[in-house]
């Protein structure tokens, strides 16, 4: 056995309290891994008079960063604050202090990842962060180490709990967004303030860490399109099931000859994929490489003990390197910069949900509103009528087209005296 590795943890929250509690509860088990104890000598908490579920001894307890970030017996500090800030300075600080770190922060590893991980690189010291994506499900290991020697060409992938469920009770229980949100806040699986999951920006957080080791480029978020759930009806789910779709918000990064393709969507997901029948809080992961074809990967992307599944993994590797004198410490290999597809560029199938007048003549003004835009039609359905309004839904299903002949369609049609109203448009992969 050789010395302690001392251990401070930012954050007693939900994933905090879990993590503080495998090492309690597992500190034996720990050691016999690592050859060395594991120990608790900081908890960084906002209010250290609270009570709490986890256990840790008080006096590790401490209002005050720098107590932590600066102790001589911390070796490893494990970041589980969130945000932007001040979880960036503490982590900057950190690193700059010669301490190894771990952290789930996807908002900082996506906006910063590079800079710090060039910053621990010269530092010679480990920053690791498996559970910023995937919560428990093993990604960052995998496209570091597994697969490494493959040529990435795309990944489909739904990485919000709280967006996958909200998405799975409307369309199996045919409620409304509001009440499926409402569900969601009082089962604990979204926030009092939703944004982030809701309208995009958590998955796109995600998919720019993924992105960027599968296709070895700097990606930052503010490049990659972002759209959340929050338009979708419960008629979307029911004309999708009609087509042979689900509809899920997913993160498409594909490798194109020259650009990088990258967005985060609601998008129709032909029934019989895999990624069409993951529900609930769950998340799944499909990569395709040249070596070893499509892979999935799927489990719970959220949750306490998910997330120190793999925050205990990375803390288990750096101190099992440091217990056998090992520089193990994943390089920074962004070599490339490879630009970024404009949305408007991007090449998809849609599907539109339109209120027309209900009177002959209409689908064909439609038609040659789309054939101007070089957007050809695939299938065509005519729905409800409301004999009071005068008025009938048709849902449009198109051939692949481009984005920006879409936008330019759409806004040709809703100019239409026969239209009443573009209700929806959802692009549709597969």
């Amino acid at each position: 056995m050789t010395k302690d590795i001392g251990v401070a943890l930012l954050g007693l929250g939900v994933v905090g309290s879990c993590v503080a509690d495998v090492l309690l509860d597992k500190a034996d088990k720990l050691a016999e891994q690592v050859g060395a104890s594991l120990v608790l000598k900081k908890v960084l908490e906002r209010d250290i008079t609270k009570r709490r579920s986890a256990r840790p001894n008080p006096q590790t307890l401490t209002d005050r960063a720098e107590d932590a970030i600066d102790d001589p017996e911390v070796d490893i500090v494990i970041e589980l604050l969130g945000g932007e800030h001040p979880a960036l300075e503490y982590i900057t600080r950190a690193i700059t202090n010669n301490k190894h770190v771990v952290t789930a922060n996807k908002e900082v590893m996506a906006k910063y990842g590079y800079k710090l991980l060039s910053l621990a690189q010269k530092h010679n010291v480990d920053l690791r962060y498996e559970a910023s994506v995937g919560s428990g499900i093993p990604l960052i290991s995998s496209f570091l180490q597994d697969l490494a020697a493959n040529d990435i060409s795309a990944i489909y992938a739904i990485l919000n709990g709280t967006t996958n469920y909200i998405l799975t009770q409307m369309s199996q229980e045919g409620i409304d967004f509001r009440t499926a949100l409402e569900q969601a806040q009082k089962l604990g699986y979204a926030e009092a303030n939703p944004a982030n999951d809701i309208e995009g920006m958590d998955t796109t957080y995600k998919l720019a860490i993924l992105a960027s080791l599968a296709f070895h480029t700097p990606l930052s978020p503010n490049n990659i399109y972002c759209e959340g759930i929050s338009r979708l009806a419960t008629d979307d789910f029911r004309y999708a099931r009609e087509f042979g779709y689900a509809i899920k918000l997913l993160a498409i990064a594909r490798r194109l000859p020259d650009t990088i393709e990258v967005r985060v969507h609601p998008t129709f997901t032909p029934q019989n994929s895999q990624l069409a029948k993951v529900d609930g809080v769950y998340n799944a992961i499909q990569v395709e490489g040249d070596l070893a074809g499509r892979l999935v990967f799927y489990g719970r992307g959220a949750g306490g003990l998910a997330a120190s599944s793999a925050i205990m993994a990375d803390v288990l590797t750096i101190a099992r390197n440091a217990c056998r004198g090992v520089t193990n410490i994943p390089r920074v290999e962004l070599s490339q910069r490879i630009p970024v597809e404009a949305m408007s560029d991007v090449k998809t199938r849609y599907y539109f949900r339109l209120q027309v007048a209900d009177r002959p003549g209409v689908l064909a003004q439609i038609s040659k509103v789309l054939g101007d835009n070089l957007i050809s039609i695939s299938s065509v359905l005519q729905k409800e009528s409301d004999l009071s309004s005068q008025s009938a839904v048709i849902v449009i299903m198109t051939h692949p087209a481009e984005e920006k002949a879409v936008q330019k369609a759409l806004k040709d049609v809703r100019h239409l005296a026969v239209v009443k109203e573009v209700s929806n448009f959802i692009r549709v992969e597969g």
